[in-house]
């Protein structure tokens, strides 16, 4: 698998690196995925985009 790179603000970085330590990840890279992962998965097996949507605004990440 590829790997796509992507900019976070330094100050949000560091606190997840924090974060990330504490919880007893490797790296804060790890941590990151391990999110990613956990919220992609709320997603799989949505039929169509407007579950999608649906399961977007249940979570509160759209209006």
């Amino acid at each position: 698998m590829g790997k796509a790179k992507i900019k976070l603000d330094k100050e949000l970085y560091q606190k997840i690196e924090k974060i990330a330590e504490v919880a007893g990840y490797s790296s804060a890279e790890e941590f990151i995925i391990h999110l990613l992962e956990k919220e992609v998965a709320r997603f799989e097996g949505a039929d169509s985009e407007e579950e999608i949507k649906k399961r977007l605004k249940g979570l509160g990440y759209i209006s």
